[in-house]
């Protein structure tokens, strides 16, 4: 569903498990640095607000959103990491690389939450300009951050 037609703090808790014995990880991309920082507190808050404990919520941070994946497959091999939230931002550019950016990243967490067969969300903002970003990141659109910690905790209560 397009951002513009649902708020991405907006979900349904009704099925949400105890979180308080899970253990996340989160891999946040460094480019874009402020928007990735309120992604990822978005993620962290959320997942506290549902049972989480501090110190059961790892987060690591690669150089950019390409490397998400990487950073996901290293959090999800560990048997004690009960799901990974991958946070990073890519903005349309002058160029296709946004484009080959996107695509290698929702395949690659696809492929290492099935190889593991765990919960790997894609906290990805894909947009055409900054300003959509910031929208997403905590602005009139809420958090992705949010709905990606979201996700993974109905997953884990599936």
């Amino acid at each position: 569903m397009a951002t513009a037609l649902k708020n991405l703090n907006e979900y349904n808790t009704a099925t949400f498990a105890d979180m308080s014995d899970k253990k996340f990880g989160i891999v946040v991309a460094e480019w874009h640095k402020d928007i990735t920082d309120a992604l990822s507190n978005g993620a962290i808050e959320t997942l506290l607000k549902h049972g989480a404990q501090k110190e059961n919520i790892f987060r690591n941070t690669v150089p950019g959103s390409f490397e998400l994946t990487l950073g996901a497959q290293f959090l999800a091999q560990h048997e004690e990491i009960d799901a990974v939230i991958c946070i990073g931002v890519v903005i349309k550019g002058d160029t296709k690389h946004d484009d080959y950016i996107n695509h290698a990243v929702a395949n690659g967490l696809t492929n290492v939450s099935l190889k593991y067969n765990k919960p790997v969300a894609f906290g990805l903002v894909t947009t055409n300009n900054l300003e959509q970003a910031l929208d997403r990141a905590g602005g009139k659109h809420g958090n992705k951050g949010v709905e990606a910690a979201a996700a993974v905790i109905h997953m884990l209560s599936f």
